[in-house]
């Protein structure tokens, strides 16, 4: 009965630790994402404003569009191959 108790508590404690690496890999990658997205968000703002010289608002406005476009793109790619990673 003992070494049944200790052999669950083993297999929880590589649970919680799998568990944990995933949950850090996630976050780890997850930051790295944030400073991609924010170095592209400055390239495409200031390509965007080159071309939209003559009207701020709408360059702001076309760059948020394009932003907003490549994020869902990429989320969608993300969910995609994850879940087919997953079936």
């Amino acid at each position: 009965m003992a070494r049944k108790n200790k052999s669950k508590k083993n297999k929880k404690i590589k649970e919680i630790k799998s568990d944990f690496k995933k949950a850090t890999s996630t976050a780890i990658v997850a930051a790295l994402g944030l400073i991609i997205a924010l170095a592209w968000r400055d390239v495409i703002t200031d390509f965007v404003e080159t071309l939209t010289r003559f009207s701020p608002i709408q360059g702001k406005l076309i760059s948020a569009f394009i932003i907003t476009i490549i994020g869902v793109l990429g989320i969608w790619i993300t969910t995609k191959t994850l879940n087919e990673k997953n079936e």
